[in-house]
């Protein structure tokens, strides 16, 4: 630990910039700047008093900072490595389940505040959304997905509207899916999902979440009659925790990426997990950071007008999730393909294709085995500061009018 001082007006913390600490306010008053509100009511410009802690996501999730801090007045600042943080939370459980409550909490509020700024409505979600989402598969084709999420309506709403719509569509599809897992076992610690099945749909209750040990799994979305892919996970990830902490529906679906095995942790067993196992609490709390920042800057992605823009920052976010330096000439091969990116950027096919043709000539992406290929990152990052750039100026041009 150290103790810092600054005097009034002084930068303690620059977005943008690399975090290597985290923050506890000794004295004085710090103002918390950001380039965009998340939630409605919320202040672009956030104060914090004496005790508060700031910088945590940032710093546990080992990203650049998601936003500036400047003291109003002189001030006294104890700066944490991430590191002795996570000495503290390993040795106090109490603490770490309310950080991690507090995440999750946080979570929840950007997933809703994603959902109304992209479309233009609230992430509000009841259990008929279940229908709407199995409909959406059966028109794509996607029968696995389509009768889980059909399945998972009729077991929670068995007197629900939906009930003979659902019973209908299942018995058409039913002999072309292959739908895992549709009954589950609490004491079921070990699972396995082929390629392309559902492991939880948007809508339905939760009570556990997941650890990948082998294969990928894509979290995503459907509002309005669109698909938007949120993140693709890999070994060692956890996810489904939001709706296990704060006992509400599922605000996205699971559905593995390849043959998927994972570890399921239910509400029985979690305080346990969270008590006994402090680098499994480590691991959950650092995760959460590194979705939370992720989610800061898909919102930041999603006030994006132009397409090539929200596609470019899109890989941007990719390459800042897999800390590519940007130092030198470094080619990278994205996990993503161009429909993915698409998706990402939450753009339909007609307006993402010409999109997608213009961000491959700026950047000097070429495709290899479906997967997007940059020949030197810092084509992506020099291309998405130039469309950051040209935003502020506008935003600042308007605001003067």
């Amino acid at each position: 630990m150290q103790l810092m001082k600054f005097n009034k007006g002084a930068y303690i913390v620059v977005e943008g910039k690399t975090a290597d600490n985290l923050f506890i306010l000794r004295s004085g008053t710090v103002e918390l700047q950001r380039d965009f509100s998340v939630s409605e009511g919320e202040s672009e410009h956030v104060v914090i008093k004496p005790g508060d802690l700031f910088g945590v996501v940032s710093a546990l999730a080992e990203h650049f900072h998601i936003e500036s801090a400047v003291a109003v007045t002189d001030c006294e600042i104890i700066a944490i490595k991430a590191s002795e943080y996570t000495t503290i939370i390993q040795k106090k459980s109490d603490v770490a389940l309310k950080i991690i409550n507090g995440f999750s909490e946080r979570l929840r509020d950007l997933d809703e505040a994603l959902t109304r700024i992209t479309f233009k409505k609230t992430a509000e979600i009841d259990k008929y959304h279940l229908i709407n989402v199995a409909d959406y598969y059966a028109k794509q084709n996607k029968y696995n997905q389509a009768y889980y999420a059909y399945y998972r309506y009729l077991k929670t709403c068995p007197e629900g509207e939906g009930v003979g719509h659902a019973k209908e569509a299942m018995a058409k599809i039913k002999p072309y899916q292959k739908a895992v897992h549709l009954e589950t076992k609490q004491d079921d610690f070990v699972r396995v999902y082929p390629d392309n099945t559902m492991i939880f749909s948007e809508g339905e209750e939760g009570s556990e979440l997941f650890i990948i040990q082998t294969g990928s799994v894509k979290i995503t979305k459907i509002v309005n009659d669109n698909e938007v892919l949120l993140a693709t996970l890999k070994p060692g990830d956890i996810f489904g925790e939001m709706a296990l902490l704060n006992n509400e529906p599922r605000s996205a679906s699971a559905i593995a990426g390849g043959d998927t095995k994972m570890m399921t942790v239910n509400k029985r067993n979690f305080v346990k997990m969270v008590q006994q196992e402090p680098k499994m609490t480590t691991r959950l709390t650092t995760l959460l950071a590194e979705r939370i920042w992720a989610l800061y800057k898909q919102l930041a992605n999603a006030m994006i007008e132009d397409p090539t823009a929200k596609m470019t920052d899109a890989l941007l976010i990719e390459l800042e999730k897999s800390r590519v330096p940007f130092g030198s000439k470094i080619s990278h091969t994205f996990s993503q393909g161009p429909e993915d990116i698409i998706k990402m950027a939450g753009l339909q096919n007609a307006e993402g294709r010409p999109a997608l043709e213009k961000l491959m000539s700026e950047c000097k992406l070429s495709i290899m085995e479906n997967r997007i290929f940059a020949e030197d990152v810092r084509e992506i990052k020099k291309s998405a500061d130039y469309y950051r750039k040209m935003a502020l100026l506008k935003k600042q041009r308007e605001a003067r009018r």
